[in-house]
This record gives structure tokens, C-alpha cells and sequence, in this order.
């Protein structure tokens, strides 16, 4: 389903820096009529509110609380997208001491916070016929030695995100998989990447993934590496119906 971002009301979870921040640059850019920021910290929206002004709404959220995504969903009821870019990647090897709670904490946020944010904002999408998009990774579908655990957070959240795009898919609302290789953020510096590409190459590209109705997104050089290997599996597993 192509979904337009004209006039539209999105909101953006990690909206304060980074891939968030681009994200809501792009939707305004291309004529979102608001954007709810959805922040741990609501002194860190400052530069976005004084650029934007009313087109932004800040509102104080954490993934990782399911309270705090009720409370969320309550006061955001007439959203059209929702982009869960809200999510830790902490260095952190297969094996080590304290790697239980590493992981246990990388997926609390990650692939739980996936989980709150689609069952909080599943019937406000549904009577919006709206968007739902998740920043997954590649490290969703290729496990990095130094990253393990942050890799198999999002292999979580992406197996998560194929299953609500059948659920929620039935019911008129688009899921996007969004899923980007190194990006010159705070994140990706402290991964290791110190080359990674922009950030609007991903808030870019999710408005013209959602524009074409897609269900994954490959944005940057990297990425599209993985996907060109990826297509085949992708098309016939997948996205493969095998309910006959």
C-alpha cells in the first residue's frame, strides 16, 4: 500500500538526535502537518521545536516502560505513521560476564519496545489505514561477533516485524522493515563505524519506501549489499505466502 506523507500526522519515538531527528526533517520536508516527538528527555527537542515550531509536539516516552507507550498512544490517537526508531546498540561479544542482562537489556528496548509500541498504537493505524515502521538493522540478518547481542535483539524485532506486517498488513496498515549498515551517528561510532553513511540516506529513504508500498528498505551502500544477497531468500521465504 503506498502511503503518502502529505498532510499527514506522524510520530517518531528517539526523535532527539540522529536517524530519529532526520526522520522527522524528512517528514516535515515532504508536508507531515505534525510530528509528535516521542523523547526520554523533553529539554532535547529544543533545536527541532524552535526550526519547526507548532508542526512538532514533544512528548515524553520510553520504549522500554509499557505504561509510559500506553500513556503515549493516548495522547497521539490521530497519528497516520508511527516510526519506532528508539532502540540501544551496545559492543557486547557471544560470550562474556555480563552478557545475560546485556542482552537482556538490548532486547527489553529493542524488540520489546517494538512489541509495546504496535499493540499500544495498533487500533489508532487500523482505523487510520496508517504506517507502521520499524528501524531494524542489518545486523537483523547477518549476527556481527562484536555486536552479537545487539544483533540478536533486532533479529528479534525483525521477525517481529514480518509478523505484524501480516497482522496488521490484514487489516490495511503498512509495515516497513527498515534496515540500514553503519550510519554516522552516535550509535554507529561507538559500534566501531567511524565512516558511516548520512543519516537522511535512511529519512530519505523510508519516505520513498512508503511511497512505493514496500516492506523492507536496504538504504545505504552497505545495506544494499546485504539485500542483493538477501532478494532471493527474501522473496521466497519471506515474503512467501505459506498459509496454501
Amino acid at each position: 500500500m503506498s502511503i503518502s506523507i502529505e498532510n499527514k500526522i506522524a510520530l517518531v519515538t528517539g526523535a532527539n538526535r540522529g536517524i530519529g531527528k532526520a526522520i522527522v526533517e524528512s517528514l516535515i520536508n515532504h508536508g507531515a502537518k505534525k510530528v509528535y516527538l516521542a523523547v526520554r528527555d523533553l529539554s532535547s527537542t529544543k533545536e527541532l521545536e524552535d526550526k519547526f515550531g507548532a508542526k512538532v509536539v514533544t512528548i515524553k516516552a520510553d520504549v522500554s516502560s509499557t505504561t509510559s507507550i500506553n500513556d503515549l498512544a493516548k495522547q497521539a490517537t490521530d497519528v497516520d505513521i508511527v516510526v519506532n526508531n528508539a532502540g540501544i546498540g551496545t559492543p557486547q561479544a557471544t560470550l562474556g560476564e555480563n552478557v545475560e542482562k546485556d542482552f537482556a537489556h538490548q532486547l527489553e528496548v529493542n524488540a520489546f519496545g517494538l512489541l509495546r509500541i504496535a499493540n499500544s498504537f495498533a487500533d489508532t493505524l487500523i482505523k487510520n489505514k496508517g504506517a507502521l515502521v520499524q528501524l531494524n538493522s542489518i545486523a537483523s540478518i547477518k549476527n556481527f561477533a562484536h555486536l552479537s547481542t545487539y544483533s540478536a535483539s533486532k533479529a528479534a524485532s525483525y521477525s517481529l516485524t514480518q509478523g505484524l506486517r501480516t497482522e496488521l498488513g490484514a487489516k490495511g496498515v503498512s509495515v516497513l522493515s527498515v534496515h540500514p549498515g553503519p550510519i554516522a551517528t552516535d550509535m554507529g561510532s561507538a559500534a566501531g563505524f567511524d565512516d558511516g553513511a548520512a543519516t537522511t540516506v535512511v529519512s530519505e529513504g523510508i519516505i520513498s519506501a512508503l511511497k512505493a508500498g514496500d516492506f523492507h528498505l536496504f538504504p545505504d551502500e552497505m545495506a544494499k549489499q546485504v539485500e542483493s544477497a538477501y532478494q532471493s531468500f527474501s522473496d521466497n521465504v519471506v515474503l512467501a505466502d505459506f498459509s496454501a
